[in-house]
C-alpha cells in the first residue's frame, strides 16, 4: 500500500486526487490552509501553512509519504507583483527541505501551470519562459527552485492546461455556471482551439506518471492535458445541451470589447472577479494547443472522452448549490 501526500489537497485536482486514492484503498493525506471542498475528506486534512517551515516538515515526517502530489499554489490573477504568491515561491523551497529529510520518498510530482508563457507563446524548451502575470512568474520561480535545488529524490514536473470537471471553480466553474443560467454568450465567428483537461483524467494521468515513473521521465518537465483540443463554441453548446438550458448565442465582437472594458473598470474599483476583462477576452480568443505527445506515450489512453467528461460534469453541477 502507498502512502501518499497531496499538498493542497482541498483544492481542485487536489480534491479528486485524494478521492481516486480514498476509492483504491491507499492511504492518503492532506496538507492545506484550508479546509477540504468535500467534507467526506476531513480525516484526512492536516491544517498546515506551506510558508510555516517547522510545522510543515514536522507533519511531513510524522505522516512518512513515499509518494507526495505537490498541488498547493496560489492560483488567481489578483496578486499585484510577485511577493503576494509566496506559497508558490517559498512554499516551494520549504517544502523541497522538509521532503529532502524523508528516508521513505519514492518520488515527487510538482505541479505548475502552463501560465509560465503566456497564452500563444511557444517556447522552445523547458526553461524558455515568458510569463505576462506575477502569478506565472511565481510559478517560473517555483520551477526554478525544483531544478537548481540539491533534491534528493526523484521529480517531475507537470504543467496543467486549462482543467474542468467536478470541484472545479473559477474561471471554468463560472463558464459552466453562465450557460447553466442562460447568460453566456459566443464572438460571433469565433472558433478558437485550446488544450484542455478533464480532471477525471488528469487525475488518471497524475496516477499513472506514480504508477510508472522510471528514467525516461525523471527530471522532465511535461504538459498535462486531454489529447485533443476542443473548439470553444462546440464545447458550449454541449454543455448547454446537458444542461437543458436556453440556445448558446452569438453577438457581435464589439459587444465583448466593451464587456471587456467595464470589467476592467470595476477590477480598479475592488470588483475581483468581473465575468469579462480585457485580459480575459484576450485569453478567449487566443488559440492555445500544447504539446501533449510524451504525456500521451507515457500514460497511454484517458478514460473519458469529452462527450462523457461534460455529461459527468453537469450532473455534478446540479448537485451544487445555485
Amino acid at each position: 500500500m502507498n502512502k501518499i501526500l497531496v499538498t493542497g489537497g482541498s483544492g481542485f485536482i487536489g480534491t479528486n486526487l485524494i478521492e481516486h486514492y480514498k476509492s483504491i484503498g491507499d492511504e492518503v493525506f492532506n496538507i492545506d490552509i484550508n479546509q477540504p471542498r468535500n467534507i467526506e475528506h476531513l480525516d484526512q486534512w492536516r491544517k498546515v501553512d506551506l510558508l510555516d517551515k517547522d510545522k510543515l516538515t514536522s507533519v511531513i515526517k510524522e505522516i512518512k509519504p513515499n509518494i507526495v502530489f505537490h498541488m498547493a499554489a496560489r492560483t488567481d490573477f489578483n496578486g499585484l507583483n510577485v511577493s503576494n504568491y509566496e506559497v508558490n515561491t517559498r512554499g516551494v523551497e520549504n517544502l523541497i527541505g522538509a521532503l529532502n529529510e524523508l528516508s521513505t520518498l519514492d518520488f515527487v510530482i510538482f505541479a505548475s501551470t502552463m501560465l509560465v508563457c503566456r497564452l500563444g507563446y511557444k517556447p522552445s524548451s523547458e526553461v524558455d519562459y515568458c510569463p505576462n502575470t506575477p502569478y506565472g512568474r511565481s510559478k517560473v520561480i517555483g520551477e526554478e527552485l525544483v531544478r537548481s535545488s540539491n533534491i534528493k529524490f526523484p521529480w517531475v514536473i507537470v504543467r496543467p492546461t486549462s482543467i474542468w470537471g467536478p470541484w472545479f471553480a473559477t474561471p471554468y466553474r463560472d463558464f459552466f455556471d453562465m450557460i447553466r443560467k442562460g447568460f453566456y454568450v459566443h464572438p460571433r465567428g469565433v472558433r478558437v482551439k485550446r488544450s484542455y483537461g478533464f480532471v477525471y483524467n488528469s487525475v488518471f494521468q497524475l496516477s499513472r506518471i506514480a504508477d510508472r515513473l522510471d528514467d525516461t521521465l525523471i527530471g522532465k518537465t511535461i504538459y498535462l492535458a486531454d489529447y485533443q483540443p476542443i473548439e470553444l463554441k462546440s464545447w458550449s453548446e454541449n454543455i448547454q445541451k446537458n444542461l437543458k438550458t436556453k440556445p448558446v448565442k452569438e453577438v457581435p465582437m464589439l459587444v465583448f470589447k466593451i464587456l471587456a472594458k467595464l470589467g476592467d473598470i470595476l477590477k480598479i474599483f475592488g470588483y475581483k472577479n468581473p465575468p469579462m476583462t480585457t485580459f480575459r477576452l484576450n485569453n478567449m480568443l487566443t488559440p492555445m494547443e500544447h504539446d501533449i505527445k510524451p504525456l500521451k506515450n507515457y500514460c497511454g489512453d484517458i478514460p473519458y472522452p469529452t462527450d462523457e467528461a461534460v455529461s459527468i460534469t453537469c450532473e455534478w453541477l446540479l448537485t451544487q448549490k445555485k
